[in-house]
């Protein structure tokens, strides 16, 4: 056994992951393997699955840092600490937390240490002497117990390794303490050792050249097999016998976690309340909702909340019903527009709660994939809330409501993506800076790979989770990033860059996953401050969380729902409220709409692949919405699920069910298995796969941390098929379908649960569109498209926008009227939230009423003065005859100023800005121009261009050759597009699709990341539903185009 293994979760102390080291453990023939990293349990969760799956034991501990001792000059810098009981394990995690938490209040002797195993080593202190082993070792003796203190001995084969262990012998046979034979592993292989390296040079801001003996000395801290360890400590039998003992008496493993979800609160009298009453109080709130929802509950409703009320008592989760319960009504009650989704609609239980506003029943959901008996993991509740202030204070609420420790938000394990793996590995190797931006530039693709194989492989994994052929090569992109393949670090280089590739960087917060519980989550895993102020993190992410059974509920931030609250709120404040609940799901005008793929600014069917196939699906009811936000998504991409529904939908193409037991099943979506609920029903018919087998086929498919869960279900998959003779073909597109689904798994429930915000958001446009652009402006960044782009599409939507005005504007934009938008102070730059709130204030007393009354009053800084004359918002003030004279007039001092001239004498000094100074200037103050479209100005200047517009594309036939520029509002790049390029060009008509074969781009890569004006020569392609979209050849920069323009949304 080894006691004091590192993983990479010890943050460039250790390099390889857990799972490989218990891997690797099982290989060598291991038992036991004790995990310490350095302040923390974060890789603890992944050790002990990886131990669970071969039949091993993974020890908890961890490596405390910095350890200051009563009455002595120094510290202990690394004191690895084992768990030996459950006690033990709480006492060290709420000891982390307090490290990580309060470490100006720490007084970590004073804390509770039973069941705790502390090891004093070599590396325990900066430098070892023998007055501050001795005493440290007396000191922890007396805090930990006699019996509960080891000596650790290390063999590196390192110069004066054999004093120092002579010395721990010497005291240990002085204070009577066992000496523990460990190799301390930082690796799991003997090739590891390079990253090693890397990482202590990236630990100590230094190169490979410069970093001598802060090196190891040799190669030798990989983990050993038992037989090497008894090999290596034969001088030390004791130490060998002791470090088995040990294993034994730390018997405390992640399965005896003890964590209980909390229980629920009667809201009059805050007892808990026991389990019956906690399923009494929910049948009550159920029985109560189903009368509100609906005039007369059918027989049919009533059937199946039995059902689901009579699961959730079995299964003991009425409490977490409850909860979340509670947590919608907060928040309803602040005015909070929230919607649960994912699974939870397919919840009768939760649409009578209110928690989803999906009726399951008339959806024809299944139940079952959300909660069934033989499930053995808490259901997965999401629930959107609008993003920014409104979904924090909901957040603060449960902080609050479960403080001091009761509540957090799960990690984000943050990885080492392509472009990070290569700028700190080319760092450590002492590359310049400039082969590192290099590199960045010239990486086309989110993910980058070794290989010139043009055949995508047949396992898609996340390892690979973007088929190789689509990709750049590696190689050749090193090479062009200015380090040449004979370059003697090239193959250095190479192999850093892989080895580091998805290893643990540092911890973030999931977006929006919070765990809670009744008696301090710190008992359970350790907490420490995230980055936003008022959170705490734990140090596991939700796939460790589901894992241990620790329940997570995700409060997710929509900017849509923001938008969307937004103008519902203008709305009644004019006079025509919106009940989202009970806008007409069939109203043709909304389906128009959708039709003509008019979704600028919509809510998930924006993009411009949606935008592309709305024409050719046609939706006319609201589960047609639901397919096309669900068909959109790179699980179907991948799966080239797509195209055969659209085919079939349209006729060209044969219904079929790839077998006839699946027609019952796929009947709704044609024989294409589209969402997870399929594929979970699909495997269960054709496998006999049990509720079980079904639900840990479910989390495979939703698990993104490798593909080994993937692979094994794949493999039990095919071997029950084969078993029932299922035809080969058959098999392989079960297994294909599955396979695309393991990238990424959409469920029904969660398709209708966005297609209902998609839904409203187009209602909104279509019969609300002041409000629905006032409430986007109001929100941004969000969505695809840029404010201009939005500001552009409204007033083709007959909805125009008058800019900033010193005595109309308020902060945020406003609805004048049905037709007319009053831009707010909030869109311009460096102007303080200070100003914009005195300026509100002075005016309510008054209006201003000349400049100098303006200045006077309100006292803006300079910048603030000439933001707001160059913007044209002091315009409307008597003595302003334009932006450049306000410029003028903000610049000269004030008339009670003692050096100030008393005449008012006024002479014309500047002409006013022209219409290209002022775009300039609207575009770099606050974003976007109110004034004509840039290409307008353009085309006014170039009257002898040929150049075709977005209008004309509607004219042209199929295959013409053309050129047409314009400004760059979005450029696509995904992974699953082989490496093409698809680029949204903008001019004052609309918008134009432009899509870049893989060779163009490479060949125009540098034009087209860069510019923000493009002149693009290619021919049009009419696709299915007549939408025009631009195969480009050739691309160039427009010459003479305006100097600035909006920001374009990239997406990679």
């Amino acid at each position: 056994m080894e006691l004091l293994a590192k993983s990479s979760f010890s943050f460039l102390h250790g390099s390889s992951l857990p799972e490989d080291l218990f891997t690797r453990a099982v290989e060598l023939g291991h038992k036991t393997i004790g995990l310490v990293d350095h302040m923390g349990f974060y890789g603890s969760a992944r050790a002990h699955h990886t131990a669970q799956k071969h039949g091993i034991r993974a020890i908890v501990g961890a490596t405390l840092e910095s350890l200051p001792l009563s009455g002595k000059s120094f510290t202990i810098s690394q004191l690895p600490v084992l768990c030996q009981s459950r006690q033990g394990y709480q006492n060290l995690s709420q000891l982390l937390t307090r490290c990580h938490c309060a470490p100006e209040s720490l007084h970590w002797e004073e804390h509770s240490l039973s069941g705790l195993h502390a090891v004093l080593t070599p590396e325990s202190f900066v430098k070892l002497t023998r007055q501050k082993l001795l005493a440290s070792a007396i000191a922890l003796k007396e805090l930990f117990g006699p019996h509960n203190v080891s000596l650790a001995l290390f063999r590196h084969h390192r110069r004066g390794e054999e004093r120092r262990n002579q010395l721990m012998r010497d005291l240990g046979e002085h204070l009577k303490l066992p000496l523990l034979a460990s190799n301390a592993p930082l690796y799991a292989k003997p090739q590891n050792r390079l990253l090693t390296d890397a990482f202590t040079c990236l630990r100590e801001k230094t190169t490979l050249d410069d970093a001598g003996r802060r090196l190891e000395m040799n190669g030798e801290r990989f983990l050993k097999s038992p037989v090497e360890l008894q090999q290596l400590f034969s001088a030390y039998p004791e130490a060998a016998r002791h470090a088995y003992e040990l294993s034994e008496r730390c018997a405390f493993s992640l399965e005896n976690l003890g964590y209980r979800f909390p229980r629920f609160r009667d809201p009059e009298t805050n007892e808990l309340l026991s389990d019956e009453a906690q399923h009494e109080t929910l049948r009550n709130r159920v029985v109560f909702g189903l009368k509100t929802r609906f005039k007369k509950v059918s027989p049919q409703h009533r059937q199946q909340v039995s059902h689901e009320l009579s699961t959730i008592r079995q299964l003991g989760f009425s409490g977490y019903f409850l909860i979340v319960w509670d947590l919608v009504r907060f928040a309803r009650s602040h005015g909070i527009l929230c919607q649960g989704r994912g699974s939870a609609a397919n919840s009768l239980v939760c649409y009578a709660l209110g928690v989803t506003s999906v009726d399951p029943v008339a959806g024809g959901l299944l139940f079952e994939r959300f909660l069934s008996e033989n499930r053995q993991s808490w259901p997965d509740i999401d629930i959107d809330f609008p993003s920014g202030e409104r979904r924090e204070f909901v957040i603060q609420y449960l902080f609050q409501k479960y403080a001091p420790r009761g509540a957090a938000m799960t990690a984000n394990v943050i990885t080492y993506k392509p472009r990070s793996a290569f700028r700190e590995m080319s760092k450590v190797l002492g590359f310049p800076e400039t082969i590192a931006n290099r590199f960045t530039e010239l990486c086309a693709s989110p993910k980058v790979q070794d290989t010139k194989q043009e055949k995508p492989p047949e396992e898609l994994s996340m390892d690979n989770y973007y088929p190789r052929s689509q990709v750049m090569d590696l190689a050749d992109t090193i090479e062009r990033s200015g380090v040449p393949a004979n370059h003697p670090r090239f193959n250095a280089l190479l192999q850093l860059y892989h080895d580091i590739l998805h290893s643990p960087r540092h911890l973030g917060q999931h977006s929006g996953g919070m765990v809670f519980c009744d008696d301090g989550l710190d008992h359970i895993v350790p907490l420490q401050p995230a980055a936003m102020p008022g959170r705490t993190v734990l140090q596991w992410d939700k796939d460790d969380c589901e894992d241990l059974g620790i329940v997570k509920v995700d409060l997710l931030g929509l900017g849509m729902l923001a938008a969307m609250e937004d103008a519902l709120r203008i709305c009644e404040q004019r006079g025509r409220p919106v009940d989202l609940a009970k806008i007409p799901k069939d109203d043709p005008a909304t389906y128009d709409l959708l039709c003509r793929a008019d979704t600028v600014g919509t809510f998930q069917v924006e993009s411009r692949a949606q935008m592309a196939t709305l024409p050719i699906m046609q939706p006319k009811t609201f589960y047609d919405l639901a397919i096309q936000v669900a068909i959109i998504r790179p699980g179907p991409i991948v799966g080239d699920l797509v195209h055969p529904y659209l085919n079939r939908r349209t006729g060209r193409e044969a219904i079929e069910y790839i077998h006839p037991s699946f027609e019952p099943i796929l009947k709704r979506t044609l024989g294409v298995p589209l969402f997870q609920e399929q594929v979970l029903r699909m495997a269960m018919e054709i496998a006999n796969f049990t509720g079980v087998e079904a639900d840990y086929l479910r989390k495979a498919m939703s698990f993104k941390r490798s593909d080994e869960r993937m692979m094994e279900i794949s493999q039990k998959l095919q071997a029950r098929m084969a078993k029932k003779n299922i035809p080969k073909e058959a098999q392989e597109r079960v297994v294909q379908s599955i396979g695309a689904f393991s990238l990424y798994g959409f469920p029904e429930s969660h398709a209708i649960s966005f297609a209902l915000i998609a839904y409203a958001s187009c209602w909104l446009k279509q019969h609300r569109a002041a409000e629905f652009f006032c409430g986007l402006i109001n929100n941004q960044p969000m969505g695809f498209y840029s404010v201009n782009t939005l500001i552009q599409d409204a007033r083709r939507h007959g909805v125009r926008t008058k800019p900033v005005s010193l005595n109309e504007s308020m902060i945020e934009t406003t609805v004048i009227d049905d037709a007319t938008l009053r831009l707010g102070f909030h869109r311009l730059k460096g102007i303080r939230s200070h100003t914009n709130e005195r300026i509100l204030e002075e005016r309510s007393q008054f209006r201003f009423t000349s400049l100098n009354d303006f200045l006077h009053r309100v006292a803006p800084n300079k910048k603030e003065r000439r933001t707001l004359a160059a913007i044209g918002a002091l315009n409307e003030l008597p003595e302003i005859e334009n932006r450049r004279d306000a410029l003028w007039q903000s610049e000269q001092l004030p008339f009670d100023d003692l050096f100030a001239k008393k005449e008012n004498s006024k002479e014309k000094v500047l002409e006013m800005m022209q219409p290209d100074e002022r775009l300039e200037t609207d575009f770099t103050l606050q974003g976007a121009s109110l004034g004509p479209h840039p290409m307008r100005l353009w085309r006014q200047a170039q009257r002898d261009s040929k150049l075709v517009t977005s209008d004309d594309l509607k004219r042209l036939w199929h295959g013409t050759p053309l050129s047409i520029a314009g400004m760059v509002i979005c450029r696509q790049r995904p992974g699953t597009a082989k490496g093409h390029c698809f680029i949204s060009l903008e001019d004052e008509y609309g918008i134009a699709n432009l899509f870049v074969p893989r060779k163009t781009f490479k060949h125009f890569r540098l034009t087209i990341i860069s510019e923000s004006f493009l002149l693009c020569q290619g021919r049009l392609q009419i696709t299915e539903g007549r939408q025009p979209t631009i195969y480009i050849t050739s691309v160039s920069p427009l010459a003479k185009a305006p100097g600035m323009a909006s920001s374009s949304h990239d997406f990679h």
